[in-house]
């Protein structure tokens, strides 16, 4: 099997997780005799300063092009001055809006070897946490119109439209139930429909569609209780469902109370054309350049990529084994060390994860 894959390295620490991502991913499709090719793109920051656009044509015509792409991480403090629209956030927004990816699968899971990480309580963690965070990835506050800074009788205005139509709430609640009946066949759908009307639709038209998969759990949850519960008993939630700005905020929860952003990947998934995988964490400027960082996201993304993107389980599970036979081996990165544990560097630790393959 040939593929194309387009990297996008992007800002900070990206170039070097990255390289470490497609790395273990070449190695685990090679030993399958399978063949990728490679092309690389600017997005973010790099883009910006190469080009003055956080996306520019040559990238978007080349993730077009691709059977997948691979993204690491953009933005920083040396383009926090720039006008709102030409931030490199603006790249990944439009990204997706190119692609089409409407959908965003974010799983959050502690790891028995990364237990002692876990910012839980020990009670709490024992219950287990394994839980899948389904995002609208398109609609919602950061894409509703109008938006905008003016002023109104001589004071600064800010202004966002929080806007979902039923199409796009049906399409991604289709996700979810699926997603569960691959896993434990619960959702919970999460809103603000006690204040939004917005919610209130989305609530709905979820409703609406779960009557088509009656095999599937269906349960309900204010944003505000949604959080808390992730505190309290994360173990309690299989799938979670909801809306983009809500969704943003709660995988950001779910995954950090695991111990370490920098273990967990994400997928970007559209109708039709490639999807995009990318670790949570972002570009860590602090650290650049300085083989600090912890890949072991982005490796475990293009596990997300083999998998759901290209349809490659087996390969998929050679890279996820690797991971865990990694760190079952005592290795670790700064942000997930331990005591009695081998500290190792980005490089080394992508290296390792290469060797158990």
């Amino acid at each position: 099997m040939e593929k194309t894959i387009c990297l996008l390295p992007g800002d900070g620490i990206g170039p070097e997780i990255l390289d470490q991502g497609a790395l273990v991913m070449d190695a685990a499709v090679k030993k399958n005799g399978h063949t990728f090719h490679y092309t690389k793109g600017l997005i973010g920051g790099a883009a910006i300063d190469a080009t003055g656009s956080s996306l520019p044509e040559e990238t978007i015509a080349a993730c077009k092009a691709s059977d997948a792409v691979f993204l690491a991480a953009v933005g920083g403090p040396k383009w926090d001055n720039l006008a709102p629209e030409k931030r490199p956030e603006r790249g990944l927004l439009a990204i997706r809006r190119e692609l089409g990816l409407f959908a965003n699968l974010r799983p959050a899971m502690l790891l028995p070897e990364l237990a002692g990480a876990c910012l839980l309580r020990p009670d709490i963690a024992q219950k287990g946490l394994d839980l899948i965070v389904v995002r609208e990835l398109t609609g919602d506050i950061y894409f509703g119109e109008p938006r905008g800074l003016e002023k109104q009788d001589g004071s600064r205005v800010g202004f966002n439209t929080m806007i979902y139509s039923e199409e796009e709430i049906v399409r991604i609640a289709h996700v979810a139930f699926k997603t569960a009946r691959q896993r434990r066949r619960k959702v919970c759908s999460v809103d603000k429909s006690n204040v939004l009307e917005t919610s209130r639709l989305w609530k709905e038209v979820v409703t609406e569609v779960h009557k088509e998969y009656a095999d599937v759990e269906l349960s309900h949850l204010y944003v505000d209780n949604a959080a808390m519960q992730l505190v309290r008993d994360p173990s309690q939630f299989d799938v979670i469902l909801t809306g983009n700005i809500f969704g943003d905020i709660l995988s950001d929860e779910a995954s950090v109370i695991t111990g370490s952003l920098g273990m967990l990947p994400s997928a970007s998934m559209g109708a039709q054309g490639p999807g995009l995988f990318e670790p949570v964490h972002g570009s860590a400027p602090d650290i650049a350049g300085q083989d600090k960082a912890n890949p072991l996201a982005t490796i475990l993304s293009a596990a997300m990529l083999l998998r759901l993107g290209l349809h490659m389980p087996e390969e998929a599970a050679m890279i996820e084994k690797a991971v865990d036979k990694t760190l079952a081996d005592g290795y670790r990165t700064g942000d997930i060390m331990e005591a009695g544990k081998k500290a190792v560097g980005c490089q080394e630790m992508g290296k390792l994860v290469v060797e158990r393959l």
